[in-house]
């Protein structure tokens, strides 16, 4: 994210399950890093080309997530293996919409 222009405040906690819970980040969208970017959650290893459409549109939405550790992710990346997952757009009630599915296709 730093290569990408983000600036970080790294903030290491043994509590995620509370930063998640305050921030609305459903349990079936829960990842391992939960960071706030300009009052949205960005949940896992979420693109950082994602995250810059995020900021531009800004959409209704508490923000978007990566669940699990996806293979091929940014941070995730395995030789050989293109990315295969989904970037999700989830609102306050838990909902959730592609956003942006990356396939290997």
């Amino acid at each position: 994210m730093k290569k990408q222009g983000f600036v970080i405040n790294d903030v290491t906690t043994e509590d995620m399950d509370s930063i998640k819970q305050k921030w609305g980040v459903p349990k079936s969208l829960q990842s391992c890093h939960t960071a706030i970017v300009d009052g949205y959650v960005v949940e896992g290893h979420v693109p950082a080309g994602d995250v810059k459409k995020l900021l531009s549109t800004k959409p209704k939405a508490v923000g978007l997530a990566a669940p699990g550790m996806p293979s091929g992710s940014p941070g995730m990346e395995m030789d050989g293996t293109k990315p295969n997952f989904s970037v999700i757009l989830f609102d306050s009630q838990g909902n959730g919409t592609t956003f942006h599915e990356y396939s290997n296709q």
